[in-house]
């Protein structure tokens, strides 16, 4: 059955302590996703994506400002929020099977229950017949479906999603973004996507959110009003590609004119 999960970010300031010094990662976040949206983040190296991404995942918790999932403030991890990393992190000794089954350790399931739900995972993920293979005899691609079955086992409310095809060549990294499509319909969880792939955010996401550096921050909300499955031909999505990448290049003019009014203060 559908189960999703509402986002809440209001006002979110991050910063780390670098050699003493307070260093700003994010400020004022403010976003909302609505159960069962698919949403891709975007933005150059160092705006903040994966940090924003692991506070929400609950891996940090040193913030200023509130993070909500269904109403509730997040507080530590929880498996109400799965994770997918650009690196599988299976565990080389573990069968497909073992390393989705991993994430039911807790679970007051019976052997019956958490073998028929590892199994229809393991389905969704299109890997059937692969339950006894070990990571070192998979693909990257299939490597990374075992991560994402992993994650969904626990029957979360939301996907997070940090370039998981990133380190995959471009035919498999395709094939993956249908899958996930396929996925995301299926399970109709709420997923958020950080990437650096506008193609990929556009083809994915029921918005964009592009952000900018220095520090990360949320430059524009942008909606992708296109039916899936999304032809990547298409005059309308080659219209919302450039729309986004339109914002990065307006970015990267701002960023040098600052720049450049800093080298003539001093």
């Amino acid at each position: 059955m559908p189960h999703a999960g509402t986002l809440h970010i209001n006002h979110l300031h991050k910063q780390y302590e670098v050699k003493g010094r307070a260093l700003p990662v994010l400020e004022d976040i403010s976003l909302t996703i609505a159960p069962g949206e698919f949403v891709s983040i975007v933005g150059a190296s160092g705006c903040g994506k994966s940090t924003l991404l692991r506070l929400i995942a609950g891996l940090e918790d040193d913030y200023r400002g509130e993070i909500h999932v269904d109403g509730q403030r997040i507080v530590g991890t929880s498996l109400q929020r799965g994770i997918v990393f650009q690196e599988h992190r299976l565990f080389p000794w573990l069968t497909v099977a073992q390393n989705v089954s991993l994430a039911l350790l807790n679970r007051n399931l019976s052997h019956t229950d958490k073998r028929r739900t590892v199994q229809s995972h393991i389905e969704l993920v299109g890997l059937t017949g692969f339950e006894n293979a070990f990571p070192h005899q998979l693909s990257g691609g299939m490597s990374q479906r075992v991560a994402i079955a992993r994650a969904l086992v626990t029957r979360p409310d939301i996907l997070l999603l940090d370039e998981p095809f990133g380190a995959l060549d471009a035919m498999t990294r395709a094939h993956l973004q249908q899958e996930l499509r396929r996925i995301w319909q299926a399970e109709g969880i709420t997923m958020i996507l950080v990437t650096h792939d506008v193609e990929e955010a556009v083809f994915l996401g029921d918005r964009v959110v592009v952000m900018e550096p220095r520090p990360g921050r949320i430059r524009r909300f942008l909606p992708v009003d296109l039916p899936h499955p999304r032809d990547r031909a298409s005059t309308a999505f080659a219209r919302v590609r450039d729309g986004v990448l339109r914002e990065f290049a307006e970015q990267r003019d701002s960023v040098h004119i600052a720049d450049s009014r800093e080298v003539l203060s001093h």
